[in-house]
């Protein structure tokens, strides 16, 4: 078991609008994206965050080695509860996962 940032080549994550937030993982080749699409869940993700799985949307992308899952954000961007006006911070709560081969 390893966190995933020491699996994959970078971990972003980005507003999608001010009501939705986007986590990018890149794996750089076939073999960790496999690992990733194979091992990472839906529902893990969603735990991190507290969200309900089914409101996360997750997209695997094969050819680029990519796996991106879109979500609602706790808040509004730009609302006084917002503590993450760009988004960006959320990635490393994702790197910091577990993932098994």
């Amino acid at each position: 078991m390893a966190e995933l940032k020491d699996v994959v080549q970078k971990v972003r994550s980005k507003n999608a609008g001010p009501f939705w937030l986007t986590i990018d993982i890149f794996c750089g080749d076939a073999d960790a994206y496999q690992t990733v699409s194979a091992h990472l869940t839906t529902e893990a993700v969603a735990n991190v965050f507290k969200a309900d799985p089914a409101s996360l949307k997750r997209f695997d992308m094969a050819d680029l080695h990519v796996v991106k899952f879109s979500l609602p954000r706790p808040h509004v961007q730009g609302s006084i509860a917002d503590r993450d006006m760009h988004g960006a911070s959320w990635a490393a709560l994702v790197g910091e996962m577990t993932i098994g081969a």
